[in-house]
C-alpha cells in the first residue's frame, strides 16, 4: 500500500522515515518530495509498504505522532491522476 505522509519536518531524511515506518512492517520505498529548484523538502512524501495490514497499522499509530517536532499526517495515497 502506498501511503501519503505530510507535515514532515524539513530536517527529516528518507532513511529516518524508512526506519520509522519499518517498525510496522516491510517498507519497499520512501520518497520525500523536494523543490525542483532548491532541493529543499516540501514537507510531504510517500512510503510504500509491502503488506496492506501493516500499512494500516502504521496509519493508525503514526497519524498525529510527533516526529522531529512535527505531528505527522498519514493516510492512504490516492491514485495519481493525469491532467486533460
Amino acid at each position: 500500500m502506498n501511503l501519503f505522509v505530510s507535515n514532515i519536518s524539513p530536517v527529516v531524511k528518507e532513511d529516518a522515515l524508512k526506519m520509522l515506518f519499518s517498525e510496522f512492517g516491510e517498507v519497499r520505498s520512501v520518497k520525500i518530495i523536494g523543490d525542483k529548484f532548491t532541493g529543499h523538502s516540501k514537507g510531504f512524501g510517500f512510503v510504500d509498504m509491502q503488506d496492506d495490514s501493516e500499512a494500516q497499522k502504521a496509519i493508525e499509530k503514526l497519524s498525529n505522532a510527533e516526529f522531529f517536532g512535527k505531528k505527522l499526517i498519514v493516510s492512504k495515497a490516492r491514485p495519481k491522476t493525469t491532467a486533460l
